[in-house]
């Protein structure tokens, strides 16, 4: 019981941190515009190499962001397996797959910092080597953005509010929330592939669910294996 409860609490920080660093990393490096949904800003290669202290920032922030995503499933299987092993497996490979895709996303952000500081040296060339090579980079990470954290990610949230429902580990409204909004999450990134841009706000529901979740676990935690036994067979 005690342990269970101290992992749901580890896990309930590493969620807000996991919604949380994204966040951060955005405000840090808004500079660098989009790759593939919008246009980046004028310059970019230029404002790049001129404030390399945030880029590595921001670097910093997705790898704590990238050891918080590997956290959660790391720390949670043991839990969950008892409950459902394939669901929980399903669930800790898709936010491993995740957590790659952010170490990914700050590999290409390092290699745009490099681009841009080669940029500066040559003396701001007027060639499109650099211009293409950094749109491919923006571009590298926009798509790698929008599969690993977020077709991926809404498929782990899934899986997880699936068998949260379906072993009633947390209030069912909960995990309901949970299913609703990532399969809503899931539906508007994938239409992103079509150029349908629908709007913000079918995050914002799993963006929620989660936090209120990640709260939940750090104050009630998951119910063990037992308790769930016994209050199945007074039903």
């Amino acid at each position: 019981m005690n342990s269970n409860k101290r992992t749901a609490r580890i896990v309930g920080v590493l969620f807000i941190v996991a919604t949380a660093a994204p966040i951060m990393t955005a405000l840090v490096l808004g500079f660098l515009g989009g790759g593939v949904l919008a246009e980046p800003i004028p310059d970019y290669l230029v404002t790049v190499s001129a404030n390399e202290n945030q880029v590595l920032t921001g670097m910093l922030i997705e790898l704590i962001w990238a050891l918080a995503v590997v956290g959660i499933p790391v720390m949670l299987f043991p839990v969950l397996k008892k409950h459902s092993e394939a669901l929980a497996l399903g669930f800790f490979s898709l936010r491993f797959m995740e957590a790659i895709s952010a170490m990914i996303h700050s590999l290409i952000l390092l290699s745009l910092l490099t681009l841009s500081q080669e940029y500066t040296a040559a003396g701001f060339p007027d060639t499109p080597y650099f211009q293409t090579a950094g749109t491919l980079f923006l571009a590298a990470r926009e798509w790698t953005f929008l599969i690993g954290s977020g077709i991926v990610w809404s498929l782990s949230a899934l899986i997880l509010n699936v068998l949260l429902y379906q072993k009633k580990l947390i209030p069912r409204w909960l995990s309901g929330w949970g299913i609703v909004g990532a399969t809503l999450s899931f539906a508007a990134y994938m239409l992103q592939f079509f150029n349908i841009n629908l709007t913000e706000f079918l995050y914002l529901p799993i963006g929620v669910q989660e936090m209120v979740f990640a709260l939940w676990l750090i104050v009630k935690g998951i119910k063990s294996p037992a308790i769930v036994s016994e209050s199945a067979k007074y039903k």
